[in-house]
C-alpha cells in the first residue's frame, strides 16, 4: 500500500493510500482532514470541504493537478505539501528546497565508491564527495581499527572506569561521574543540547562534505565509536539524507561542537533533514523514506559525532580547491587583458624570475609566456604595435607574476595544512586501542586551519585587488586608448561604467573580510575552554572573499572580451581567441546598453566551473611539454625563453626604463 509524507501548515503526516486511483485532491483533503483531527479547534476549519488548497511538490516546488491520480503523478512515499489559500507562511517555516534549487533536480545517485582509512582522502576528493559524484565504503583496515578503538570503550564501561565524556559530564561537568544506566542517555543529551546554532542551513553540497569528512575521521580508528554505527552513518550519506545545519554557532576549539551537533541530531532522526527525493522534512520522515532507521548511541558515541575540526576544514576544502581554480584563470584573463592593452612580454622573461625563484612567480610567469608567445600563438594584435614609443607597463600587467605568483604559494601552503588536517584524528578523548587506553588532549582546536584560513583570504583577495585597477585601465580611454567604459556612443550608454563600480565595491568589502578572524578568543565554557580559534568564520569569510574574488574576475574577463571587439579585425594569440570565444558562446557583444547582472552571473559561472582553464589548458601544457626544460642563455634579441627570437609583442622592451 502506498504512503505519501504530506506537509501541512508546519507539520507532517503519513497518509495512506489504499488505491492508486486516488486523486491528488483526495490526499490533500485527507492531509487536511488528519489534521484537523490532530487540532483542538479543528484547525479554524468548520469542515474539510471548506478548505481551498493547492499541492505541490517537496522535491523542485512544482504544481500537481488536483484531478490526476497518485499512481500517476505520485512514486511511494513522495514528500508533497499541502498549501491552504489565505494562509500566511510561518516565518520560521523551512523552505521545500535549499538555495539553489535548479542545482539539485539533476541529482543522480552515484554509482562509484572512495574507499576511506582515515589517511588518504584529499580536498579534491572531499569536494567530488561533496558534490554527490560518490559513494562511501570502509577499508579493511579502517574497520579492524573502529572494531579494535571500541573494544577500549566497552572495557570501559564494564569496568566502570572514570574517563571523561564516557562515564562524565562534559566541559566544566567533567567531574561529574554519570551512573552506567544513564550513560546512553547522556550522548543523546550531550548532542541536543549542542544543537544550539543559528543561520541559514549549509547547502547540501557542504553538507555532504562535512559528513563525509566526519566519516573519514572516524574511520581512522582513533574515536571510540562503533562500526554498527559507523556503518549506519555511511549509509545516510549514501542515500544523500543530509541534517539541518545551521552556519552559525562554531567558535572552533573544542571542536565545532554545534554544527557537528546538528550534524548527529538529525543522524538519531531529530530536527530536519533534506535529500533530492524528500525535500525538507522531519529527518525521521526522511530517513524512513530511504529505508534507514535512526542511529541509537551507545556510550561515547555522541561525542565521537561532534568533537572535531570538520566544519572548518569542510569548508576550507571548497575554499582551497576554488582558491586554486580562480588562481589558475586569473593568469589567463589578466593575459588577456594585456593583450588588449598592448602590453609587452618581456617583463616575463624566464631570467628575471630565474634570480628571483618563487615557485609561484616562475609559474604564473611561465603560464603568460605559453599564452602569448608569437613564435607559437601569432597574434596580429601584438604585431599592430610593434613600433609603438610608449615605455614600461603599469604594474598591474608587468607584475602580475610577482602579485599572482604569491597567491599560487599562498594556496599552496594553505592546501598542505588542509590535507593533513583532514587526515587527522580531532577526538577528545583519543582511545588508542595499542595502549588499551584514552588519552586526552587538545587535537580538537582549531587553530591550524583557522590561522590558514585567514591567510588564503589574505592572499586570495590581491587577485581582485590587482584585477579591479587593470578594469579602470580597460574603462578609461587616457589608458586604453579605447572607446570610454568599452561602449559606443558614450553618454547615451554607460558600458562597463558600474560594472566596475560592482568591482571596486566587492574589493572594498573583502579589505574589511580579510582581517584575520583567528586572532580573537573568547573564553566559553566557564573558563575551561578558555581560548579559541574563531575557524568557523575563518573559513565561511574566506569562502566570501574567493566568491568576490571570483566576481571581480569575471568583470575583467567580460571587459578584456569587449575591448577585443575594438581592436577587430585583429585576432589576438590562438588560446586566448579560444577563451573570446567560449565567452560569447554566453554572452553576446555589448553594441547598446542591456540588463547586465546576467552576464557577469553567466561569467562567474564559467569561472566557477573551470571552463576558461579547460579552454586554455591544452594550449599551456602543450607549450610545457616543449619549452621544459628551458635553456638559459640570453641574447640582445632572445624572448623569455633563450632560444625563442623577440617577436611582436616585444615592441617596447629595452625602452622601458625608470621603474619607480
Amino acid at each position: 500500500m502506498p504512503r505519501y509524507t504530506v506537509h501541512v501548515r508546519g507539520e507532517w503526516l503519513a497518509v495512506p493510500c489504499l488505491s492508486s486511483t486516488n486523486t491528488i485532491e483526495w490526499l490533500g483533503k485527507e492531509a487536511v482532514r488528519r489534521y484537523m483531527k490532530n487540532k483542538p479547534d479543528n484547525g479554524g476549519f468548520a469542515s474539510v470541504e471548506e478548505v481551498k488548497f493547492y499541492i505541490r511538490r517537496c522535491k523542485g516546488l512544482g504544481l500537481l493537478d488536483l484531478d490526476d491520480t497518485v499512481g500517476d503523478a505520485l512514486e511511494d512515499n513522495e514528500f508533497v505539501e499541502v498549501v491552504i489559500e489565505g494562509d500566511i507562511m510561518s516565518p520560521d517555516f523551512i523552505p521545500s528546497q535549499p538555495e539553489g534549487v535548479h542545482l539539485y533536480s539533476k541529482y543522480r545517485e552515484p554509482e562509484q565508491y572512495i574507499s576511506l582509512d582515515g589517511n588518504s582522502l584529499t580536498t579534491e576528493d572531499l569536494v567530488n564527495l561533496g558534490k554527490g559524484l560518490y559513494k562511501i565504503k570502509l577499508t579493511p583496515e579502517a574497520e579492524a581499527k573502529v572494531k579494535q578503538s571500541r573494544e577500549v570503550i566497552e572495557r570501559i564501561v564494564k569496568e566502570q572506569t572514570v574517563v571523561y565524556g564516557i562515564t562524565t559530564g562534559f566541559g566544566k561537568f567533567a567531574r561529574t561521574v554519570i551512573p552506567n544506566s544513564n550513560l546512553r542517555e547522556l550522548q543523546v543529551n550531550l548532542v541536543r543540547s549542542h544543537s544550539a546554532g543559528v543561520g541559514k542551513p549549509l547547502t547540501p553540497e557542504r553538507t555532504r562534505m562535512l559528513l563525509a569528512l566526519r566519516i573519514n575521521v572516524l574511520a581512522k580508528g582513533y574515536s571510540g565509536i562503533s562500526l554498527e554505527t559507523l556503518e549506519q552513518v555511511i549509509e545516510v550519506f549514501n542515500a544523500s539524507c543530509l541534517p539541518y545545519i545551521p552556519e552559525k554557532g562554531t567558535v572552533g576549539a573544542s571542536g565545532d561542537l554545534a554544527p557537528l551537533s546538528h550534524l548527529a541530531l538529525g543522524l538519531i532522526g531529530e530536527g530536519k533533514m533534506w535529500s533530492p527525493k524528500s525535500g525538507w522534512a522531519d529527518a525521521k520522515y526522511v530517513l524512513e523514506a530511504h529505508g534507514l532507521k535512526p542511529i541509537t548511541l551507545k556510550p561515547k558515541e555522541g561525542l565521537a559525532l561532534i568533537n572535531g575540526t570538520q566544519m572548518i576544514t569542510s569548508l576550507g576544502c571548497e575554499a582551497v580547491e576554488r582558491a586554486g581554480a580562480i588562481a589558475r584563470q586569473a593568469d589567463i584573463i589578466a593575459a588577456l587583458t594585456l593583450e588588449v592593452l598592448k602590453g609587452t612580454t618581456r617583463a616575463f622573461d624566464t631570467d628575471i624570475h630565474a634570480v628571483r625563484p618563487h615557485r609561484g612567480q616562475a609559474e604564473v610567469a611561465f603560464r603568460f609566456r605559453s599564452l602569448l608567445d608569437s613564435d607559437h600563438h601569432p597574434s596580429e594584435i601584438a604585431e599592430s604595435h610593434r613600433f609603438c614609443d610608449r615605455v614600461q607597463d603599469a604594474y598591474t600587467m608587468r607584475c602580475c607574476p610577482q602579485v599572482h605568483g604569491i597567491v599560487n604559494d599562498t594556496i599552496a601552503f594553505v592546501k598542505d595544512i588542509i590535507t593533513t588536517e583532514i587526515n587527522s584524528a580531532t577526538d577528545n578523548p583519543m582511545v588508542f586501542a595499542e595502549r588499551e587506553e584514552t588519552i586526552s588532549g587538545g587535537n580538537f582546536h582549531g587553530e591550524y586551519p583557522a590561522k590558514a584560513l585567514d591567510y588564503l583570504a589574505i592572499g586570495v583577495h590581491e587577485l581582485a585587488a590587482i584585477s579591479e585597477r587593470r578594469i579602470e585601465r580597460l574603462c578609461n580611454p587616457s589608458l586604453s586608448e579605447l572607446p570610454a567604459f568599452l561602449v559606443t556612443e558614450g553618454g547615451l550608454n554607460s558600458g562597463f561604467m558600474i560594472a566596475h563600480c560592482t568591482a571596486a565595491a566587492l574589493v572594498s568589502e573583502n579589505k574589511a573580510l580579510c582581517h584575520p578572524s583567528s586572532v580573537d578568543s573568547l573564553s566559553t565554557s566557564a573558563a575551561t575552554e578558555d581560548h579559541v580559534s574563531m575557524g568557523g568564520w575563518a573559513a565561511r569569510k574566506a569562502l566570501r572573499v574567493i566568491e568576490h574574488v571570483e566576481q571581480v574576475l569575471a568583470i575583467e574577463l567580460l571587459a578584456a572580451c569587449q575591448g577585443i571587439e575594438f581592436l577587430r579585425p585583429l585576432r589576438t594569440t590562438t588560446p586566448l581567441e579560444k577563451v573570446y570565444d567560449l565567452v560569447r558562446s554566453v554572452v553576446r557583444p555589448w553594441i547598446k546598453d542591456r540588463f547586465m547582472a546576467p552576464d557577469i552571473e553567466a561569467a562567474h559561472r564559467l569561472l566557477v566551473e573551470q571552463k576558461v582553464w579547460e579552454v586554455a589548458k591544452p594550449y599551456i601544457e602543450k607549450y610545457r611539454r616543449e619549452h621544459i626544460p628551458e635553456s638559459r642563455p640570453i641574447s640582445p634579441t632572445a624572448f623569455s625563453l633563450g632560444s625563442l627570437k623577440m617577436s611582436a609583442d616585444d615592441c617596447h622592451d629595452h625602452r622601458h626604463q625608470n621603474d619607480l
